[in-house]
């Protein structure tokens, strides 16, 4: 399960650990700094921001290269380019020097602390291993002339799966930047399964994009969305060459952000 439905909203389940474990250490330092009437709820929100900020910039100077020539994308936080332990380091360091300065502070924010870094490490820790545990579901969609194609075909070489349709903006962005890795990364396989619409209509977005992708393929029920437990669009998959889940991206992929999630997934092919 990739995504969880929030009434109308649909939330990736890293987003959703991040907001769980900051609820959790706001629920914790105001439980701790009650005898003393002293909430570090502020304080673990701004931490968090600056746990982001740090991550955000740590990102982007780690992968400046890809935003040459486009500087605004550096603010564009959609891609999901994030490191996160520098931002984590700076917030414990941050909040440290707080709760050294106030001494009311220093039980409720530490306890705070420590209870939202942990429950977030944890969590992240138990989502990877589920993901570690996934394999390449066992479906056959269609490709583009209508002939029946087995994704488990496809195992032998590293796989990026990318899950897409014409009408989502998001997926109309990030296709040039996939379409350029495919034309780069040969040892690397790529498949664009498009969910729920028709050849034609997928023909006729190809040719005005000026798109050539190899391995276009059809999902029309979306069959391999509820598989993998993702309603978003778009989303990309990257399985390693025995067919395991090894990552996988919700939201629009940059340059940048795609060549990390590349990078990890090359560093696990290596034996």
């Amino acid at each position: 399960m990739l995504t969880v439905n929030l009434g109308p909203l649909t939330m990736g389940v890293p987003h959703l650990l991040l907001i769980g474990s900051l609820l959790l250490a706001m629920l914790t330092g105001w439980w701790v700094g009650r005898a003393s009437a002293r909430n570090p709820e502020q304080q673990v929100f701004r931490l968090l921001l600056v746990a982001l900020l740090v991550a955000r910039l740590a990102f982007v100077v780690g992968y400046f290269e890809h935003y040459q020539g486009e500087l605004w994308r550096v603010i564009d936080i959609r891609d999901g380019g994030f490191i996160a332990w520098p931002g984590i380091i700076a917030a414990l360091l941050l909040g440290s020097w707080q709760a050294w300065r106030d001494r009311g502070l220093r039980k409720p924010l530490g306890v705070a602390l420590a209870v939202g870094v942990l429950s977030w490490g944890f969590g992240s820790l138990a989502w990877h291993a589920f993901e570690q545990g996934t394999r390449l579901p066992e479906l056959a969609l269609r490709d583009s002339s209508g002939a029946p194609v087995a994704l488990q075909d496809y195992r032998g070489k590293p796989l990026v799966i990318n899950l897409w349709a014409t009408w989502c903006p998001p997926c109309r962005r990030e296709m040039p930047v996939l379409a350029e890795a495919q034309a780069r990364k040969q040892a690397l396989t790529f498949l664009f399964v498009n969910q729920g619409e028709g050849e034609d209509e997928i023909r006729r977005f190809l040719d005005a994009a000026g798109l050539n992708l190899q391995n276009v393929l059809l999902d029309s029920d979306g069959r391999l969305g509820q598989q993998v437990g993702s309603m978003a669009l778009p989303t990309t998959l990257f399985y390693d060459a025995d067919g395991r889940q090894v990552g996988s991206h919700l939201g629009e992929l940059s340059r940048a952000s795609l060549a990390r999630a590349l990078e990890q997934l090359e560093q696990g092919a290596q034996p």
